[in-house]
């Protein structure tokens, strides 16, 4: 079933780097919701590529450190390493990335022994956070969630990045983004646009 709509989309699908389970387990409703955006498969097919390079990124540094979200071709990274040398080639090679219009860079170097870790949320609670900031999308009145990604930093920090159609739209989007147990902060990144 998978390989044939990915075929009917005419996208190329790679292995995504270990960063991106969460990807992998919902990729089957992940490519359904992404056949009805509103939205070219020509420009889907641009993100896809933008993310298969990033997590190729990943797979080459060897790194599970960053996680990424993409919308016409406007990404977000978001992840933190306690290596700075493996920091800086994945900056400097994400920014190289061709296909990029635009590039939220949310990826930060924080030492081991730095004491802001901790406060961090775990990995799984980051994951669960932006799941549920997602989640809470669908459904809604009004809310196309289908045009929206959205995810989240140790921090409490949800980002949401996307397009609505209205600035109403966009309203009600952030107001149930924001409306998540141990959500802190949402940065957003949504467009609005009919």
């Amino acid at each position: 079933m998978h390989r044939i709509l990915i075929a009917f989309l005419g996208l190329v699908v790679a292995a995504p780097a270990s960063a991106q389970l969460l990807d992998v387990l919902t990729a089957p409703k992940t490519l359904i919701d992404r056949a009805i955006e509103a939205r070219s498969a020509g420009d889907i097919a641009k993100d896809n590529q933008v993310v298969l390079e990033v997590n190729g990124i990943m797979g080459k540094i060897g790194t599970a450190k960053a996680s990424t979200e993409i919308y016409e071709q406007r990404l977000i990274v978001t992840g933190i390493f306690d290596d700075k040398a493996s920091y800086d080639r994945f900056e400097r090679e994400v920014r190289a990335v061709k296909g990029v219009k635009t590039l939220y860079w949310h990826v930060i170097y924080l030492a081991k022994d730095d004491p802001k870790r901790k406060t961090m949320l775990g990995w799984v609670d980051t994951t669960a956070m932006a799941s549920k900031a997602q989640a809470r999308l669908m459904g809604t009145a009004g809310v196309a969630d289908v045009n929206y990604r959205t995810t989240a930093d140790p921090f409490g920090t949800v980002y949401i990045l996307g397009r609505a159609r209205s600035a109403e739209e966009g309203k009600k989007a952030l107001a149930r983004v924001k409306d998540g147990n141990g959500v802190k902060k949402v940065t957003n990144y949504v467009a609005v646009r009919p």
